[in-house]
């Protein structure tokens, strides 16, 4: 869907290579400018996952030489991403001003937690620490129990990554549109803030407290996790009355008074007592096997290795082993084009052919 879109990305961490990637996966042109030299961030393998489908440079950003090849690089891309502290970039004279003056159209994506212009643009931070001060963890726990650290999922991926992957195709859109390119400010914490507006909706209505295990979606009984014999879980989330009707009956509590009265908050611990016992008296797989099929809206909880020996799997394959690497597919899917997963590159692979490109791309 994006061919002919090149993507420059500036070597950095979690959502801004996650971004890339969804580019990457969507067929942009995506080169990574590793640094020459460095070595491969902790915890990270020489070819991520995260780097499949993209093109590696090394470049050395304090050497004039290899300086002067990222700015031919910027100057022939539709995009750039980076996810440095503020100021970063034009200390290395690659800021927005500098590269639009090269490349008017481009579509500048900066990644930060707290984003460029605030009290604490320049300090520290990872994700529990801007979804935190952002809102988005309020809900994060059961009544009584402190805030739980979520994946990084709600924070550098869905408050981040996708949100800077938003902004970048709209600003392509308007790029393509008027030849003027701009610079999107994503930081985690405005992302992350902006997901929350589902639940404002709800707070509209009077279903949404301040109060954790109040609200429709985080106290009742029908919404949480159940701790089974096995010590493996499954998610119980029947919303609307005729999927709570179809979980009461397959359990065979169609008839007992106190489940009669779902919103009832005085009844809500107890009933989430008494779950909780039934569903400590079997394994996860007999609850699974029970509601399989059903509009329950009952599910095990499972691991990406069992989530990818499910019969789901086998269907979307979503979830697959590539290129030596177990890893998810991408999303979404087009009707038009068919995704399969491409090679990730070690550092630097790329860097004489990109070289070579660029000669040639600046001969008359």
């Amino acid at each position: 869907m994006l061919d002919g879109i090149r993507v420059v990305e500036i070597e950095g961490l979690g959502p801004g290579p996650f971004a890339a990637m969804l580019l990457a996966d969507l067929g942009a042109d995506v080169i990574t400018i590793h640094r020459k030299g460095g070595a491969v961030t902790q915890g990270m393998p020489d070819r991520s996952v995260l780097d499949r489908g993209k093109r590696s440079i090394a470049l050395d950003l304090k050497n004039t030489d290899d300086l002067e090849t990222a700015r031919q690089l910027i100057a022939s891309a539709n995009a750039l991403i980076e996810g440095f502290r503020p100021g970063v970039m034009e200390k290395l004279g690659l800021g927005p001003d500098t590269c639009h003056r090269l490349n008017p159209a481009l579509v500048y994506g900066r990644m930060t937690g707290w984003g460029q212009d605030s009290p604490l643009a320049h300090t520290a931070g990872h994700d529990l620490n801007y979804i935190s001060l952002s809102g988005a963890l309020w809900y994060a726990s059961a009544p009584g129990d402190a805030p739980l650290t979520p994946a990084t999922l709600v924070g550098d991926i869905g408050g981040g990554a996708l949100y800077l992957v938003a902004g970048l195709l709209a600003g392509l859109l308007n790029a393509r549109e008027t030849g003027k390119g701009t610079v999107v400010d994503a930081a985690i914490y405005d992302g992350s803030a902006h997901m929350m507006n589902l639940l404002m909706s709800l707070r509209q209505t009077g279903n949404l407290s301040d109060k954790r295990g109040h609200s429709l979606l985080d106290g009742p009984h029908w919404s949480r996790s159940y701790v089974c014999a096995d010590g493996d879980h499954v998610t119980v989330q029947c919303l609307e009355p005729k999927f709570y009707a179809e979980f009461l009956a397959i359990l065979g509590l169609s008839k007992d008074p106190e489940f009669q009265s779902q919103h009832d908050q005085d009844l809500w611990p107890r009933l989430t007592g008494r779950l909780t016992a039934l569903f400590a008296s079997q394994p996860r797989d007999y609850w699974a096997d029970l509601f399989e099929g059903s509009d329950a809206c009952v599910a095990p909880v499972l691991s990406p290795d069992e989530a990818a020996r499910h019969p789901m799997n086998t269907s979307r394959r979503a979830w697959q082993h590539a290129h030596g690497a177990f890893q998810a597919s991408a999303a979404p899917r087009f009707s038009t084009t068919d995704w399969h997963p491409k090679p990730s590159p070690s550092r630097g692979e790329h860097t004489q052919e990109i070289l070579k490109e660029l000669k040639t791309d600046q001969k008359p």
